[in-house]
């Protein structure tokens, strides 16, 4: 049996930079058309200068492999003159609270002085990509940060607002009151809870910021995805990181998931008999609620069991050694387009 995704976007990707993005990037860029790319290097992607040389280093990482990446400024002051400068050559902003993830010290600290370059945002239709999370107790975390969702929502009606690898039961609630808000969704948070990052033996290679939740969040975020949520998209927030930086006292957040995302997502939905909603979770909602147009990519995979390796070079990869009963096999190319205004993003 095979099984053809039309144009698969993963939209929450971090590539990191230098070697371990030329390790990792022809992971993304074997399965997916696309991929939204995370600005918290080491330098913060704060400028449009930034944004076109990290770009360079993505397709040369790349190399012949048709993959867009879409690009994000890492959110500071921003003037009205920078933004319009980069409009056309984003996707988005995204906020990171300081300190609250890998390399985002450079993040916002003071919640009351981020509104005027929302406003900024909402006026030139650029959407704000949000790591949501308090420096609360650490399972509390993402349903404090609701009360400053809940303030993006009603006090920039029109800003189109993404909640970022959301993990929580109260998240689902709350994308169902607000339209102009939309969420990503992790592999990983599908499949996990933190019953198996530490419940016995403690795996480094399963934590993650936010960190993985309870069997009834887990529940929850499942019946929305695999129900056909039409403003969920899938966000890998595939995160690697060298074997040192996960095995170590500071254990490094994040986990490694490109090389098996599809194959783990069919297999998920095929599983819960619901395999007619994956194209939408893999792409026709992030294109729609978006608007992107780029060139059609028909990823191809085929029923064939592949175990997992332990390594791919010095990091270790979500399900390392486990059996899947999908495989990649090969792409296509040819156009395709969504209109621009579709939705009410």
């Amino acid at each position: 049996m095979e099984l053809t995704l039309d144009t698969p976007l993963d939209m929450h990707l971090h590539l990191r930079e230098g070697d371990m993005l030329r390790l990792v990037a022809p992971f993304s860029a074997a399965q997916f058309a696309g991929g939204v790319v995370m600005p918290n290097l080491v330098q913060p992607v704060d400028s449009l200068e930034r944004v076109r040389a990290y770009r360079a280093a993505i397709a040369a990482a790349c190399g012949a492999e048709p993959f867009v990446p879409y690009m994000t400024l890492f959110f500071r002051d921003y003037s009205r003159e920078e933004l319009v400068a980069a409009k056309e050559e984003i996707i988005g902003v995204k906020l990171y609270p300081a300190g609250i993830t890998t390399q985002s010290e450079a993040g916002v600290r003071d919640f009351d002085r981020i509104g005027p370059t929302v406003a900024l945002l909402e006026e030139l239709d650029i959407p704000l990509l949000v790591h949501g999370e308090t420096t609360g107790f650490v399972m509390d975390r993402e349903e404090e940060f609701l009360a400053v969702y809940r303030w993006l929502a009603e006090t920039f009606p029109r800003l189109r607002l993404v909640m970022e690898h959301i993990t929580t039961a109260a998240a689902i609630e709350f994308l169902d009151r607000f339209e102009t808000v939309a969420a990503t969704v992790t592999l990983h948070h599908l499949l996990i809870t933190l019953d198996d990052v530490a419940g016995s033996l403690l795996r480094p290679d399963l934590f993650c910021k936010p960190i993985a939740k309870t069997p009834r969040d887990r529940a929850a975020l499942r019946q929305a995805v695999l129900g056909g949520h039409p403003r969920l998209l899938f966000g890998s927030d595939s995160a690697p990181h060298p074997r040192h930086k996960k095995e170590c006292l500071g254990c490094a957040a994040g986990v490694f998931s490109a090389p098996v995302a599809l194959p783990a997502l069919v297999e998920l939905f095929e599983q819960a008999g619901c395999l007619e909603h994956l194209p939408a979770f893999v792409s026709a909602n992030a294109r729609r609620l978006y608007r992107i147009e780029l060139p059609a990519k028909g990823v191809r995979l085929a029923r064939l069991p592949w175990r997992v390796p332990e390594h791919y070079a010095r990091v270790c990869p979500f399900l390392a050694g486990k059996t899947l009963g999908w495989k990649l096999e090969n792409d296509m190319a040819g156009p395709v387009s969504i209109e621009r205004g579709q939705g009410r993003w």
